[in-house]
């Protein structure tokens, strides 16, 4: 286990707390005004809360604005994704406006400001020993993987950034992805040129993405979902 820094380990969530405060103590007429839109627009609950790994792996509720309608086909399934994936939906998406409550997330203890993405439990199960390291560190609001192409950045390059990430975390290199950040949600940087990235289709789940590069059988994915339901108690 590395070493921790003076940084990392007493002052980024002294740093964490205060940025999660004065977003929720500044912002929070944006807020009010969103969580209006999506009770007119998506109906309720305003909030939507999902299990995600956080640090050590413990399991937390990750909040964000409801982006999806609960539209159901004639048997009661729910529709597909991108049917349920409204215009106001996807202009949450794309601003990150969604992400907002993850403040709360950060106050709570659950996340930090940057770090890994959380991903779902059940792409947690996929990954190796040494991909789940990013699992040592707090997951963020941003990282050094979302600064590289967001979700356009294939899944293994994806998890290299984490580990990349964790390895080094100091005050500047935080302060770096915030700006970087900034400019890939506003001005649509894209980090890497097109030709870098694997091609993968983004609403892949790891598990998914494996199964299709025939890295993992099919024995081996359902023995790893079923990992995952086991985790989730369902």
């Amino acid at each position: 286990m590395k070493k921790q820094g003076v940084y990392e380990k007493y002052i980024k969530r002294i740093i964490d707390v205060c940025c999660a405060l004065v977003a929720i103590l500044v912002f929070w007429w944006l807020y009010a005004i969103i969580a209006i839109l999506v009770r007119v627009k998506l109906g309720s609950p305003v909030i939507f809360k999902q299990s995600r790994p956080g640090k050590d792996e413990k399991i937390f509720y990750l909040y964000k604005f409801r982006s999806m309608t609960d539209e159901r086909d004639e048997n009661g399934n729910l529709l597909p994704d991108e049917i349920r994936l409204t215009k106001f939906g996807k202009a949450l998406r794309a601003t990150s406006m969604d992400e907002l409550p993850e403040a709360f997330n950060i106050l709570k203890g659950d996340m930090s400001v940057i770090g890994p993405r959380p991903q779902l439990v059940r792409d947690m199960t996929f990954m190796t020993c040494e991909q789940r390291q990013r699992h040592t560190v707090r997951p963020g609001l941003s990282g050094l993987a979302q600064t590289r192409g967001r979700n356009a950045l294939a899944w293994d390059d994806k998890l290299t950034s984490d580990l990349e990430y964790i390895q080094n975390i100091t005050f500047l290199g935080d302060v770096k992805i915030v700006f970087d950040t900034v400019k890939q949600v506003f001005f649509k940087q894209k980090g890497q040129e097109d030709k870098d990235i694997d091609e993968v289709d983004i609403t892949d789940d790891f598990g998914d993405y494996l199964l299709k590069k025939g890295r993992v059988t099919l024995e081996e994915y359902e023995k790893k979902q079923a990992e995952a339901r086991e985790l989730l108690g369902v």
